[in-house]
């Protein structure tokens, strides 16, 4: 597998602009709506997160694939993004403990790349533009042929995406004997925030994002439930939505992250939007109005709560607020225990500022 000659590929966004490369990855053709990332580190995490399904990574990092692959580096079962652009696709790896290449673990798992292009101006114009649906193509090299499949890709907004990432089946996590147990509803939940349940005497059980409240209930019976992260437009998720209300009427102890706090939103009336571009790295500073501090977060979204409206709620109170555009980070429920936050707090890749998110919840359920 790793024998890999670089061959010509082409990258077309919606807009016309067009960016020669080469190809990285298996040959081949792939469609998504293209957003950046500016995170330093952690490109495996980033690939395997399932919030980036049907989404074609832009990496602003120079080199991509320069520490090699491990297979405990996943935060899921498989690679989530539809394609990769990257500026320098390092096939050789210098990680001692890794398990192999990135041209090995893309082969296997059907993903188009393409490299060798200017990211920087790349990412300028996503910035300028704003996201946008693209193509990558390492076959097809005609860019009038490419912009016939382009325009058959739907945008990404009204997409229902979470119960195509979603467990199947109900599983566990954590030691049975815990004194907590929570119920996760899986939208596209990672493996990191699992991981940082068990590391608090949590034993998770993980269902299906379809399960209703009374399906969690009557089988679990926790002690609290969490609405995770995912893909896709949270307006185009009413069986969810329903879910949280059912939570919040029964009035248990609720957390939510990320696509779980545009949801925590939609449950008490407040819209949510796309943005004109997400917010996706490692470093966004957000304001804990609480407690008056502020925290460097690791962030994926292109969907957002209308901050207008959370304002104006009589339902819910603002606990954090973006310091790059004042957009609504978290809210919690009044005369509920129900909170929420728009960026991960598992990080993975990222600071871990915000881990204590996972304390409050926990004395929540105390």
């Amino acid at each position: 597998m790793t024998n890999y000659t670089k061959l010509p590929a082409v990258l077309l966004l919606a807009d016309g602009t067009v960016f020669h490369g080469k190809a990285a990855g298996k040959i081949g053709t792939t469609t998504g709506e293209i957003c950046f990332n500016t995170g330093m580190t952690g490109y495996q995490e980033i690939f395997t997160d399932p919030s980036y399904y049907g989404q074609i990574m832009v990496t602003t990092n120079s080199h991509i694939g320069n520490y090699g692959i491990s297979n405990e580096e996943v935060e899921s079962g498989r690679i989530q993004i539809a394609g990769l652009v990257c500026k320098d696709y390092n096939i050789a790896y210098s990680r001692k403990q890794a398990d192999g290449s990135i041209q090995d673990y893309f082969q296997q798992q059907n993903i188009v790349g393409i490299s060798d292009i200017d990211t920087r101006q790349l990412v300028r114009h996503i910035r300028d533009k704003g996201a946008m649906n693209a193509i990558i193509s390492s076959e097809i090299l005609d860019v009038e042929e490419l912009k016939a499949k382009l325009s058959e890709v739907p945008s990404m907004d009204g997409l229902e995406l979470s119960s195509q990432v979603s467990t199947t089946e109900t599983y566990t996590f954590g030691d049975e004997k815990a004194p907590y147990r929570v119920a996760v509803l899986d939208l596209g939940v990672k493996k990191n925030i699992l991981r940082n349940f068990d590391d608090r005497e949590v034993y998770a059980k993980v269902y299906p994002a379809k399960t209703t409240f009374e399906e969690m209930e009557q089988d679990f019976k926790p002690n609290g439930y969490f609405i995770s992260n995912g893909p896709g437009d949270p307006a185009a998720m009413p069986y969810a939505v329903n879910t949280v209300k059912e939570i919040l009427n029964a009035d248990k102890p609720m957390f939510g992250i990320c696509l779980g706090h545009q949801l925590l939103a939609l449950a008490n009336d407040i819209p949510t939007k796309k943005m004109f571009n997400g917010h996706r790295g490692l470093n966004h500073p957000v304001k804990n109005v609480i407690k008056d501090h502020c925290e460097v977060t690791s962030q994926n979204h292109g969907f957002g709560v209308v901050q207008e409206a959370v304002r104006a709620s009589d339902k819910v109170e603002i606990t954090h607020v973006n310091l790059n555009d004042q957009s609504i980070e978290g809210i919690r429920v009044k005369g509920k225990k129900a909170f929420s936050v728009q960026y991960h707090p598992e990080s993975s890749p990222g600071p871990h500022d915000s881990r204590y998110l996972f304390d409050d919840f926990i004395d929540l359920m105390k």
